[in-house]
């Protein structure tokens, strides 16, 4: 499997400084700062946000996987994630992660819904990677 990279520049004090972020691929470059990640500026996006994409992006395709390894084929599949960060010991941390699904699946029994969203989930790559996170949920239902 190919590597993937992504990059950051910081410039300036943790406050008042700004930053660059862009992945590899070159299909996302994006401006971030304190304000931008702890504060009410959205005008830039901030490192949970790229998480929380991540997240959606790899649950919807590994629901699709499953659910077609299953001998249903999937017409959509829609996630959104919502990263909680709260202070943990003193220390900015992502204790939450609440994925909300929602999927088009013709002829699929809600039981059989419902196991193929728990197998994604345990078998999600990046929710593996974030192993370290204490809780991440997911509300799905499916779409007529």
């Amino acid at each position: 499997m190919a590597a993937r990279t992504a990059n950051a520049l910081w410039e300036g004090s943790l406050k008042e400084g700004r930053g660059q972020m862009a992945v590899g691929s070159g299909a996302f470059e994006g401006s971030y700062s304190f304000q931008s990640r702890f504060g009410d500026d959205d005008t830039g996006t901030n490192p949970e946000e790229l998480v929380a994409a991540a997240l959606s992006g790899c649950y919807s395709m590994q629901l699709a996987a499953v659910l077609g390894e299953a001998g249903t084929q999937s017409e959509s599949v829609q996630s959104t994630a919502n990263v909680t960060l709260r202070n943990v010991d003193g220390a900015p941390t992502i204790t939450k992660i609440a994925l909300t699904t929602r999927a088009k699946v013709p002829g699929i029994e809600e039981a059989a819904f419902q196991e193929a969203v728990d197998q994604a989930k345990a078998a999600c790559l990046i929710a593996r990677a974030l192993a370290g996170v204490q809780e991440i949920t997911v509300d799905a239902s499916l779409e007529s």
